[in-house]
């Protein structure tokens, strides 16, 4: 469909419901790419949860060919499920870049390993779909940023709400057009997380490569706790810090302030920038609690989650007229308040004032693909589908997708900056110009961390 028709279908939609009431509803992928699009040889590294998810929408786009993880069980379902036993299964992500009749990657694996794989991707030559948030400190994204520009690799990062149609990409439209007005206040919920009682050490599960999935992090022994009792979210689960667990340990990610904060606090970022204001941050304040006790910025015992399972954090921008709140302490989604109006939106709605006017007074024809920088914009519901699809566009011309390296990068350092105020319990400041923290050399050592031996990047 070509571009225009994208616009006006994309407006017709806004005219007929209005985007008012409680939830915007959404349709399934009608896959609407502008142009036919070259299909590529494709290898998925980490078949563990995203990565199965993803696999059966880039088939839309890609021959899968390979598939590797360091856990045997997941590799074989994965081969399986998904194409039908036919794929090569690697154990080691290396034999998968070597491959020279490979032209894309996907990276599902836990956050300490998305870094050193990206890299080493790109300089073998590959496009990559990389899954957020992209990096574990601040210091691995100044590097993924100079390899790519150095090798012209398209790499898109999985922060699909960007490409969310009817919800966030209408929110920044709005912003854009100026409905709000200035911006003054943004305030990101996020759902707490990341609270464990004591976690035993237990024996590694059969098939798992311990030492592979641990990789660069510090060495650890496997912990497990089985809470069949435990409910969380509807379901039930047990403690652990393998797999997807991993989320809850500041040696392999960074708690909420990482996960849902590289979704939520991307799309506010986004939203400072479409209201033409200043999106250079300069500093996080605020509080935050553990369940365990920390020194110098390092927890004092290894038995238990240890990221941020509570917060409330303000980040000030270089101007000094607007502010955003990063908090457990409020609905999951994202407040926008400006001096002409507000709106919030998270996965299920798009509310408030402005949206409802755009009944009767609808967003220019070229709101939408201003948000997409002149790109298609997405015609359904789901991010993930509508994602890929940008991601094949961009490969198809060699430009930068949806979600590049350097935008994702910008953000994520405000989430790792206010992972590391929640680690030393003060005020961090930052200079957007040299990408550095100042006036403080401990929180400015931890803008990185050391690979653990046998694990570090190969640059070739």
């Amino acid at each position: 469909m070509p571009a225009n028709e994208l616009l006006t279908s994309r407006r017709r939609f806004i005219g007929r419901t209005g985007l008012a009431a409680a939830a915007v509803t959404v349709s399934p992928l009608t896959k609407a790419v502008a142009t036919p699009i070259e299909r590529r040889r494709f290898g998925q590294i980490g078949v563990g949860g995203n990565g199965t998810r993803s696999v059966p929408v880039v088939q839309q786009f890609c021959d899968v060919v390979a598939f590797c993880d360091v856990d045997a069980r997941h590799l074989g379902r994965a081969n399986v499920d998904l194409a039908g036993g036919k794929a090569d299964t690697y154990a080691d992500y290396r034999e998968v870049l070597a491959r020279s009749d490979i032209d894309v990657v996907g990276i599902s694996t836990p956050d300490h390993w998305h870094t050193k794989i990206l890299v080493e991707a790109m300089l073998a030559g590959k496009d990559v779909y990389c899954e957020k948030p992209l990096t574990l400190t601040i210091d691995e994204g100044k590097l993924i940023r100079r390899v790519q520009r150095e090798t012209g690799r398209i790499v898109q990062v999985g922060t699909q709400q960007r490409s969310t149609f009817g919800l966030f990409n209408t929110a920044l439209a709005i912003i854009a057009d100026g409905r709000l007005g200035k911006l003054k206040r943004i305030t990101a919920g996020i759902d707490r997380g990341g609270w464990s009682p004591e976690i035993p050490i237990a024996d590694v599960p059969e098939g798992l490569d311990w030492d592979r999935w641990l990789g660069p992090a510090p060495d650890a022994p496997f912990r497990y706790k089985p809470t069949d009792f435990v409910q969380q979210n509807g379901t039930l689960r047990n403690y652990t810090n393998g797999h997807t667990h991993f989320r809850w340990w500041y040696e392999t990610s960074g708690g909420k302030l990482t996960d849902w904060g590289a979704h939520h606090v991307d799309i506010a970022m986004l939203g400072i920038a479409a209201a033409g204001q200043n999106s250079d941050p300069v500093s996080v304040d605020g509080t935050a609690e553990h369940a365990v006790d920390f020194n110098a910025g390092e927890p004092t015992r290894s038995d238990r989650y240890n990221t941020a399972h509570k917060f409330d954090l303000n980040v000030e921008f270089a101007d000094g007229d607007v502010e955003l709140r990063i908090t457990s302490e409020t609905d999951n989604g994202l407040l926008f308040e400006g001096d002409r109006g507000r709106i919030f939106v998270n996965r299920g709605k798009l509310v408030g004032r402005p949206v409802e006017d755009l009944a009767g007074d609808p967003l220019p024809e070229d709101a939408l693909s201003r948000v997409y920088r002149g790109m298609p914009v997405p015609t359904a519901g789901e991010g993930r589908p509508n994602h890929w699809e940008n991601f094949a566009y961009a490969m198809e011309r060699r430009i930068d997708p949806i979600s590049d390296v350097h935008s994702h990068m910008k953000m994520l350092n405000v989430c790792h900056l206010a992972g590391i105020c929640c680690r030393l319990g003060r005020k961090i400041h930052w200079d957007q110009a040299t990408e550095t923290i100042t006036g403080d050399p401990q929180a400015a050592a931890m803008m990185s961390r050391p690979y653990r031996e046998g694990y570090e990047i190969d640059l070739g």
